[in-house]
């Protein structure tokens, strides 16, 4: 299992970045896809995921509404589409991958993770 994650970059708050993760080596209908993100000095939170399976989706309350999560099973890619950003959603974001039906919402779930793409936000 290899998970690529891109798309990082700086961006004003009020602004938008969209984070792919890119899947390989394993049966992508069969796994959930998870996004975290850490923060200097801070613990790894779940932001987003999505059950490939199903389309089943799941969002903390602290990025819901302005984070969507997407499943491109034929180009086995996920995107992660965030709007309304705010300089607190800096960090370290990664995608993660485990084999379930029903999204994971804790990191130490998955066992397959993906290298991380930062995300700054100024204000």
């Amino acid at each position: 299992v290899q998970l690529q994650a891109s798309g990082g970059g700086l961006v004003q708050a009020g602004g938008s970045l969209r984070l792919s993760c890119a899947g390989s080596g394993f049966t992508f209908s069969n796994y959930v896809i998870g996004w975290f993100r850490q923060a200097p000095g801070k613990e790894r939170e779940g932001v987003a995921c999505i059950s490939s399976s199903d389309g089943s989706t799941y969002y903390p309350g602290s990025v819901k509404g302005r984070f969507t999560i997407s499943s491109d099973n034929a180009k086995t890619t996920v995107y992660l589409q965030m709007n309304s950003l705010k300089p607190e959603d800096t960090a370290v974001y990664y995608c993660a991958a485990e084999r379930s039906a029903a999204c994971l919402t804790q990191s130490f779930s998955y066992h397959y993770w993906g290298q991380g793409t930062q995300v700054t936000v100024s204000s």
